[in-house]
Parts: structure tokens; sequence; C-alpha cells
């Protein structure tokens, strides 16, 4: 790996990106501009992208109930549900910070549909992927 630092257990499954998803972090980084985050200042951008190749976007928007504040994967994974879409490859989450994976439930929300989803995100302040598989192991399941 080229960009990202770590210990080998944080490491594990975690490489470098190809090159188209490069150009779906791409996507998350721009999509990041249009967050709602009056409350945290810290915006988040997400980009889904379908079996069928189209890319679905999705920001944090937060509230002033901070617990209703939406994480970007999931807002992506919601619009793209709502427009029918129940098949993904990947997914490019971005924030302006050294290290943003997809949190806890986030996780669990993408792997109801792709458990092998490729996520991009950046560790040590470097895009990196990795399958989802490996950034949530044990998920729940019925």
């Amino acid at each position: 790996m080229t960009g990202a630092a770590g210990s080998a257990a944080y490491d594990r499954g975690v490489r470098d990106p190809t090159p188209a998803e490069l150009e779906l972090y791409a996507a998350a980084r721009a999509a990041a501009a249009g967050a709602y985050v009056p409350y945290s200042g810290f915006a988040v951008g997400a980009a889904l992208r379908t079996a069928s190749d189209a890319v679905i976007t999705g920001v944090n928007i937060e509230n002033a109930s901070y617990g209703l504040t939406c994480c970007a994967e999931r807002t992506a994974m919601f619009a793209a549900v709502a427009a029918g879409e129940r098949e993904f490859t990947a997914i490019a989450v971005h924030g302006d910070a050294a290290s943003v994976p997809p949190c806890g439930a986030c996780r669990q929300v993408l792997a109801e549909f792709a458990p092998g989803l490729v996520v991009v995100y950046r560790q040590d302040g470097a895009p990196v992927a990795a399958e989802l598989d490996e950034l949530l192991p044990a998920r729940f399941q019925l």
C-alpha cells in the first residue's frame, strides 16, 4: 500500500484503491459540499455505485436533536433503494479528516444489501479500499 499506515490488525484487507474506485471517491468528495452540518461543521459525502453502474450520492444531514442526524452513507443507500436499486458494487466516503471509515450503523445498513461491497474511505489521510465483510466481520442477520 502506498498511502495508508497503521497496525497490521487495522489494515487487514485494506488495499490501495483502483482508478475507478478513486473516481468514485472524487464523486463522494464533491457530494460533501452539499452536506447540512450547522452543528458540527463536519461535512461528509458518499457515492454509491450500483450494479448497473449508476452513481447515487448522499450527504450527512444533521438535526438539532443530534440522534436524528443521518450519515452520508445511509442517505445514499436510502436514495438508491427508493429509486428501485437493490444491487451495489462499491461505496466511497469522504470527510475532511485523517480517517473517515463508515460508522457501525452505516456498515450494518450497507451489509443488508451488499455484504461484499467495496468501501473506499480515508485512512491516515489517504484513500484506501476494503471489502465491507472485512470492516464488519460479524454483522446482524436474521
